[in-house]
């Protein structure tokens, strides 16, 4: 009988889901503030991100889904012993980022967040000229579900899309056009949106340092929602005090939490949120991850691993194909 540790916040309809899925299984319900070494100790299945620390000499467990998209903590060498399998929640997250996107898209281009600036200090006051969407250029760098939704909703608008990825691939309809990331120079200069939606691993580490910063175009748009070490931060805020990028907009920070004193929070036209793009904010993105979760439960009690959904390549710490 394997026994199955959620640690995600479900309700009794999603327990009733998972359950008769798992017909024959065992089912424990916790929640990270409450989880014990013990119980990641006794269990078979992980359904839920726990802290690496108790997953050290988890001799049970074959297989952990996690519920973050992201799982570079995971994928390193002695975190799970070898022949633990490893799932993100890839697909989950796409819908409730990429609008955050959007709207972090409008804010910076509508000078929004001024006004809002403005209305605080009850100045009746004209921040000037706006550019729009509408016939401008979108690079979305990072094509997981994020980065692919975030450029169909700004194809969508009429912005003409440059997608970036690791590898060659067949090119989405959403795409005009499509490259790798040798590439990302010279499409830098010609973007008026840039979207970052990466994982941490050694090749995205400062892939937007202070050369690359000063390649996008003269008043361009920087977005990331991936992870902040993407982004040379000290380099971030030298080019926007100086004027060269018409705004930045970041859920993700390095070092995050953003300490309180770091300069880049009062960088001009700087946007922050505390990542808080994805997470449980929006409903559909939970349910996302408990229907994902269950279908790779029928698959692994099945005996057919090899289908499972968001298997992540260990070396890579990206999504298997």
């Amino acid at each position: 009988m394997n026994r199955i540790l959620v640690i995600i916040p479900v309700e009794e309809k999603h327990k009733r889901y998972l359950e008769d899925i798992g017909k024959s299984c065992l089912f424990e319900y916790t929640s990270p503030a409450l989880v014990t070494e013990k119980q990641v100790q006794a269990a078979d299945i992980i359904i839920g991100n726990v802290n690496i620390s108790m997953l050290k000499g988890a001799e049970n467990l074959q297989w952990i889904q996690l519920n973050s998209a992201g799982s570079d903590s995971y994928s390193r060498p002695g975190v799970l012993r070898e022949g633990v399998m490893l799932t993100n929640a890839t697909g989950a997250y796409g819908l409730a980022i990429s609008e955050y996107m959007v709207g972090m898209s409008f804010m910076l281009q509508k000078k929004f967040y001024q006004y809002y600036s403005n209305q605080i200090k009850h100045q009746w006051k004209d921040q000037g000229t706006v550019t729009s969407i509408y016939g401008s250029v979108t690079l979305a760098v990072g094509l997981g579900d994020i980065g692919g939704e975030y450029a169909a909703r700004m194809k969508a608008l009429g912005s003409y899309t440059i997608g970036v990825r690791r590898t060659q691939g067949r090119k989405p309809d959403y795409l005009d056009e499509l490259y790798t990331t040798e590439q990302l120079d010279d499409l830098l200069p010609r973007a008026d949106f840039v979207s970052l939606s990466l994982p941490n691993t050694p090749q995205t580490f400062h892939l937007m340092d202070e050369r690359r910063l000063r390649l996008m175009k003269p008043g361009a748009f920087l977005l990331n929602v991936g992870r902040g070490s993407v982004i040379d931060t000290d380099a971030l805020c030298r080019v926007l005090q100086e004027g060269h990028l018409g705004g930045c907009g970041v859920d993700v920070t390095d070092p995050e939490p953003l300490p309180a004193d770091h300069p880049l929070w009062d960088a001009p036209r700087m946007v922050i949120t505390p990542h808080i793009s994805g997470q449980y904010h929006l409903q559909e993105t939970f349910e996302r991850i408990v229907r994902i979760a269950g279908r790779n439960l029928e698959k692994f009690l099945a005996g057919k691993k090899e289908e499972m959904e968001n298997q992540v390549d260990f070396e890579t710490g990206y999504r298997r194909k």
